[in-house]
Formats: C-alpha cells, sequence, structure tokens
C-alpha cells in the first residue's frame, strides 16, 4: 500500500495502539529513507529477491524522512510487486532517526522487526527464514545484531559491529553484547512495547546504547549473530561526518551515560567525546564551548534511571566500554 501520510495520520502517531499478527509471517521490515532513491531501490529489488517472503515476510514499511530528491522510480517498483507488502509513508517533516523508526514501527503487525538502513543489500537470499527461527528458545533474546559487511569488498564494517573489542570478537560467530548496530538488528517488537522505543529526543545517534540499557535492564539479553549479514554501501573509509552530527552524538552518549551508569562514567564520557569532537572538526572552538554548555545543562534536564547491581554486573561479564 502506497500513501502520502496525511496530517490526521500524523497526529495519530502518538495514538497508535500495536497490534498482534495473526499471520504465520512473522518478520517486518523497518526502513528509513532520506534522499537515496538510487540505494532504495536497490534494497527495494534486493527484497523482492527474497526466498520464502510468502511465508516469512509480513510487511515492508518504508517512512521517507520528507526526502528533496525523486522517488518515483522506488514508488513505481513497489506497484510491480504486489506480492510484497510495501508500505511506503511520505513524511511532512524530517523525523531523524529515532522518532521515524518509531512511527514505522507504530504500523507494524509482525512481531520480528528487521531494522535495516537504506543504503545496504542483505547478503542471502535465505536470510528471512534464518531471521525467523533465530530468537527459538531464545525467549529472554531481546535483541539480535547481525553482521555487518562493506558492499564493496565483504570486509567488516568496524564501526557497525556491537563490541569495542573488535579484534577479539570479530571471528566468533555468536556472543551476548551489550549493544547493536542501529543500521542491522532485528528486535522482538513485544519487548520494545514493554521498555519503550527508540528515544526521540536523539535526532541523530547513540539511540542504540539508550534502548540496549532499557532492554538489559529489564532482564533482557543482547546478542550478535553472524548468520545474517547486511551489505552497506558506505565507503570503507567512512564518512566525514558534519559538525551537528559529531555535536548530537557527543551530547546524546553523554546523556545516555548520565541517564543509566554511575555517575563518573558520566564524566568520563564527556571528556573523552569532546576531545573526539574537537580532532573530528578541525578544533572547532565555538562548536566546542556551545556543546559543553549543553552537556553542563544535562543534570538539570535529565532524569536519572540508574541501571540495576545485576545489570552492570552484567556489562562487566561482557566487557562492556562504559568509560567513553
Amino acid at each position: 500500500m502506497l500513501r502520502k501520510l496525511s496530517e490526521l495520520d500524523y497526529f495519530n502517531y502518538f495514538y497508535l495502539e500495536s497490534t498482534m499478527s495473526t499471520a504465520m509471517n512473522n518478520i517486518a521490515i523497518i526502513i528509513i529513507t532520506y534522499n537515496r532513491p538510487e540505494d532504495m531501490l536497490a534494497l527495494a529489488k534486493n527484497i523482492v529477491g527474497l526466498d520464502q517472503k510468502e511465508q516469512f515476510l509480513e510487511e515492508v514499511i518504508i517512512v521517507n524522512n520528507n526526502s528533496t530528491k525523486d522517488y518515483t522510480a522506488v514508488i513505481d517498483f513497489m506497484d510491480l510487486h504486489k506480492e510484497v507488502n510495501f508500505k511506503y509513508i511520505h513524511s511532512p517533516e524530517n523525523l531523524g532517526v529515532s522518532k521515524g523508526r518509531n512511527f514505522a514501527i507504530q504500523q507494524a503487525s509482525a512481531p520480528l522487526l528487521l531494522m535495516l538502513d537504506d543504503d545496504c543489500e542483505l547478503a542471502d537470499k535465505n536470510a528471512l527464514q534464518t531471521i525467523a527461527h533465530l530468537f527459538e528458545a531464545k525467549p529472554k533474546t531481546g535483541i539480535i545484531s547481525v553482521k555487518v559487511e562493506y558492499f564493496q569488498n565483504r570486509q567488516i564494517q568496524e564501526n557497525a559491529f556491537p563490541h569495542k573489542q573488535f579484534e577479539k570478537y570479530k571471528n566468533l560467530a555468536q556472543f551476548d553484547t551489550y549493544y547493536f548496530a542501529g543500521g542491522a538488528h532485528i528486535v522482538r517488537k513485544a519487548i520494545m512495547d514493554e521498555v519503550g522505543y527508540y528515544p526521540e529526543n536523539f535526532f541523530y545517534g547513540m539511540e542504540e546504547y539508550d534502548l540496549s540499557y532499557r532492554i538489559l535492564n529489564a532482564g533482557y539479553l543482547i546478542e550478535y549473530n553472524a548468520g545474517i549479514t547486511m551489505l552497506h554501501k558506505e565507503s570503507p573509509e567512512g564518512r566525514q561526518a558534519t559538525k551537528d552530527k559529531l555535536k548530537g552524538m557527543w551530547l546524546n552518549k553523554s546523556i545516555v551515560a548520565y541517564t543509566y551508569l554511575p555517575k563518573g562514567y558520566f564524566m568520563t564520557t564527556a571528556i573523552m567525546w569532546s576531545l573526539f569532537y574537537l580532532a573530528n572538526s578541525k578544533f572547532d572552538f565555538i562548536g566546542f564551548i556551545k556543546n559543553w554548555i549543553a552537556v553542563f545543562k544535562i543534570p538539570s534536564q535529565t532524569k536519572r534511571t540508574p541501571l540495576a547491581t545485576n545489570t552492570l554486573q552484567y556489562l562487566n561479564k561482557v566487557e562492556a566500554r562504559l568509560w567513553y
């Protein structure tokens, strides 16, 4: 179903109740897209080419974050492939990553949500069958983070790997961890209904840490599983983040540390990310000072909900990096 998001739809986003799927299909693919029509078309073709769609794929929900580029080719392609339940929604404003995903989740009926970036493809045609069975006999697993490789050279993308000790963990097929890769993960919808969705005050960056800590604190686990591979078209050399994105990442990670971790980690996180900002913004001291002002306001504007002792013990057990 292809439609433009009406003002009433947009208003009702804040009040929609999730529904349970009555179909056998148990997977919804969630995609947020912005100004990448060529990549989005390639991903739509990739999804259409997957095996056993009829058995496992309930829906593909695409939220266009008010792109300025033309998506006609994407819409035409989806119109031609009614065998896939594409739901394309053009938002009247750029909702960002977290709010965009939250809106898409409210439209979903399947119990498993596969979150994908719009500039990726699934490597294996049998990915849906694998995903459909990943959570079997794992009632305490809330999120599974999948393997991310560069599309160009099939090398593991280190900055999308869900553990900071990359060399130690990169060759493992599966392990419990403490956060997930934002652009390639599978989550149980029921658990998100329980613990809450992505933080909507985070326009870009670090939303995965906030949700991870809430999931872990509710007694669920986060797993990495290399049985699913997502091919990411980001250059292996990486994209230079803009100053605004760097500031958002610094501020958001500081908010997460203040909210959930012992207070000492708030200071180390804020300091280390401020130095990272300086180094990667070509020493933008004006932005540095402005963002420090915002960081200093966090204690007066943010309610602390510290993690339970057993959650902190779990973080230590899985060798989480907490100090920045």
